[in-house]
Order: C-alpha cells, then sequence, then structure tokens
C-alpha cells in the first residue's frame, strides 16, 4: 500500500536514499540559518528588539542542520551534494521569495518593509515545515533512530511558525496590514510552484536509488500534481492567514542545543 509512512520508511531503510535525504534537509536548513543570522546583524534600529529572535530562529536552523548531518554520522554516512532542483531554499531565492542574498552580504540596514517580507517568506514557508514535520512525527515519533529528532524539529518549527503570525500582527496594527497580504499572498502562490518542482525532482532521485517501477514513480508524480491543483485553487489560503497564536513569545530565549545528537 502506498502511504506517507510506507514511502518514507522505505527512504529511511535504504543508506542512500536516507542520505539523500538528509543532505537535502541539512543544506536546507544550514542556508536559513545563514539568512537568519544575516538579517539579525542588519535588522533596522526601530526594530531591533526582534533582532534577537530572529537570531534564535537562525540558531534553530543551523542545530537543525547539524542534526541532520549527525543522523548520517551515526549510520556511518556522510552528505552528498544537493542536486540543483532539490534545492528549496535557493530556488525561492530566485523566483524573488524573501530577500535576496545580495541585499544580505552588504553591510546596510534593512527597512521596515525589508522585515515584513523578511517575516512573510517565513511565515509560508513554516507553514510548510510545520506540516511536513508534524506529518513525519505522526509516524516516526517513536522511531529509535530518528524519533528524537523529528520530535525536535517538529516543536521548533511549530515555534517558528507561532512567532511569524504574532509579529506580522504586530506589524499589521502599526498600519502594514495591506502590505503583509499582498507579500504573503504573492509568497504562497510561488511557494506552492517551487514545493511541486522540488517535490517532482526529489521522488525523480529517490524513484532512481529504490528502483521504483514505471508505474510508481508515475503515481506519486499524479499524486504531487493532485496537490499542486488543490494549493493553486485554494489550499494556499491557510499560507496567508493570521491568528494570534496560543504560544506567545515563541522564540524568546535561547536556542535549545544539539549536542545530544552528534
Amino acid at each position: 500500500m502506498l502511504s506517507a509512512r510506507s514511502l518514507f520508511q522505505e527512504i529511511l531503510d535504504n543508506d542512500e536514499s536516507f542520505r539523500l535525504f538528509c543532505s537535502i534537509a541539512a543544506g536546507g536548513e544550514a542556508q536559513g540559518g545563514w539568512e537568519n543570522g544575516r538579517i539579525a546583524a542588519l535588522v533596522p534600529e526601530g526594530e531591533r528588539a526582534l533582532a534577537p529572535k530572529i537570531a534564535r530562529h537562525g540558531a534553530d536552523e543551523d542545530k537543525h542542520g547539524r542534526v541532520f548531518t549527525a543522523l548520517l554520522k551515526k549510520r556511518g554516512l556522510t552528505p552528498v551534494p544537493v542536486p540543483p532542483g532539490t534545492d528549496y531554499t535557493m530556488l525561492l531565492e530566485r523566483h524573488g521569495i524573501g530577500l535576496a542574498h545580495d541585499k544580505l552580504r552588504r553591510d546596510e540596514p534593512l527597512t521596515v518593509r525589508d522585515v515584513i517580507v523578511y517575516l512573510a517568506h517565513s511565515r509560508v514557508t513554516e507553514q510548510r515545515a510545520a506540516e511536513q514535520l508534524g506529518l513525519l512525527r505522526t509516524h516516526f515519533a517513536d522511531h529509535p533512530e530518528i524519533g528524537k529528532a523529528v520530535r525536535m524539529i517538529s516543536d521548533d518549527e511549530d515555534r517558528h511558525l507561532a512567532y511569524t503570525h504574532e509579529e506580522l500582527l504586530r506589524l499589521a496594527a502599526a498600519g502594514h496590514g495591506r502590505l503583509i497580504q499582498r507579500t504573503l499572498r504573492a509568497c504562497a502562490l510561488t511557494e506552492i510552484r517551487v514545493h511541486r518542482d522540488v517535490s517532482l525532482a526529489v521522488m525523480a532521485h529517490m524513484g532512481r536509488i529504490l528502483r521504483w517501477p514505471k508505474a510508481r514513480s508515475a503515481l506519486l508524480a499524479a499524486g504531487i500534481h493532485a496537490l499542486y491543483a488543490y494549493e493553486r485553487l485554494a489550499g494556499w489560503h491557510r499560507m496567508v492567514t493570521l491568528a494570534m497564536p496560543e504560544r506567545r513569545d515563541a522564540l524568546g530565549g535561547p536556542a535549545a542545543p544539539a549536542a545530544e545528537f552528534a
């Protein structure tokens, strides 16, 4: 039976597919850590109170990258280069989502508009991350090899999502509501397209590694296209709504260490 659990179990059970999965995840998390670190350093004077939370977000992403690398090390595996078509964070940047890396490399203060672009990008991508880790947590929270990592990262992604809701609502109350909604909508519509393309690329690589028959690969591709069609029609709305989270100040305080996964 083809299900999310059986699909990931197959990837987990094979060293080469697990190696690719962890390499892709580690690369994306490390990139997110760098981006957040630069944004924290460049936050405009009027938003300096936000800088520690952005830095915490970046520290969490760095930690996640180290955790995926540690999971490889436990199996005696090393990371592999991330295939270009599977690089979610870089593809989003190339499509104009979030703050351009050229801007982040300059030592020039950001504007409030830049902060809104960053938070809107994070709101959309953290929705995706929280959902994906929540799915893994449902099926693998007690797995002896990856369960602890899945639970920890899932908790972090939920905190990141709560933080973006709270900060965007604060900025909306300060008069930036229209800009926030326009930016969220543009981010969401682009993200669902990039997610479709990345999902197809990842599944193609996994199919070659695991020697899936053409019929199975075609079925998975059809499922990815069906998800995109739903998200393009209506599903993207879940990425742009804002509600005050139950967990307030979700990124207050330092990031938890990742030493236990080494």
